[in-house]
């Protein structure tokens, strides 16, 4: 029991192993604040979305119907769409505003994004747990009102309804999927044919894409499901609208803890 346990709290490969890391000090200081409260709050996710990804997936093959073919394309698609901006609204929050030292959400949430930008590699070293079990969290919630749904509703409100939940599902399927997708963005070697053919079509985040985010002070292109929504974000200048409406409304600048990890030496 106990070496179940530890295995279950225990960072995956590399989680933890600073000196294998980076030697850049701020990347090591932060990777020193991955908790097993953390680890764990990440496996049970995990564990949480994946079952009720599989539940939901049954209800809808039990109800699916071609009647709404053309709106279930729709639905599938807004929901791949919708995914890849609700990943560059989080990716843009968390890296442009906030702090590790915010209690609670700060080293949980806010930590991984610093320690990113300073060793953008260290993603490639993290095991499946620590890659997407926050991602899993956020899918959580909708995946559970949908089983709800299914086993509360009568089946005619079921079908009137099932393009709905198709949005639903593909919106939560490649939520969870985002990061695990960033991973790959990053990585250059032992990636699945299958991975990188889908990133030569721009179906998910191609690596060559995702570098423009990477360049200095990482202000742009922040979507990493499928990059789609980066090019006219940029063009109307989405980001650099909204920093400056909430700079002129609180005064708080952007990027401010992220440059100060970035310039940690010690």
């Amino acid at each position: 029991t106990n070496l179940c346990l530890c295995l279950c709290l225990c960072p995956g490969p590399g989680a933890m192993d600073t000196d294998q890391r980076v030697a850049h000090a701020g990347a090591a200081q932060l990777a020193r604040l991955y908790s097993p409260g953390k680890r764990l709050q990440e496996w049970i996710c995990v564990v949480l979305c994946i079952s009720l990804v599989a539940v939901n997936f049954l209800f809808l093959m039990r109800h699916f119907s071609t009647d709404h073919f053309s709106k279930l394309i729709i639905a599938m698609f807004a929901g791949i769409v919708t995914a890849d901006f609700a990943s560059g609204l989080i990716h843009w929050g968390a890296d442009t505003w906030g702090s590790v030292d915010i209690p609670v959400i700060g080293k949980a949430f806010i930590r991984p994004f610093r320690e990113h930008h300073i060793d953008p590699t260290a993603i490639t070293r993290h095991d499946f747990i620590e890659t997407n079990g926050d991602n899993c969290m956020f899918a959580v919630v909708p995946l559970a009102h949908m089983t709800c749904r299914f086993i509360a509703d009568s089946p005619d409100v079921v079908r009137d309804a099932y393009p709905w939940h198709c949005y639903l599902f593909c919106l939560s399927v490649f939520v969870t999927m985002t990061n695990q997708i960033h991973k790959w963005s990053h990585s250059y070697f032992g990636l699945p044919r299958g991975v990188g053919a889908l990133q030569d079509l721009h179906v998910i985040l191609p690596r060559k894409h995702h570098r423009v985010h990477h360049i200095a002070p990482h202000e742009t292109y922040f979507c990493i499901t499928t990059g789609w929504l980066n090019y006219p974000l940029e063009q109307i200048g989405f980001w650099r609208h909204l920093e400056h409406l909430i700079t002129s409304v609180t005064g708080q600048k952007p990027r401010t803890d992220d440059m100060k990890w970035a310039r940690k030496v010690e």
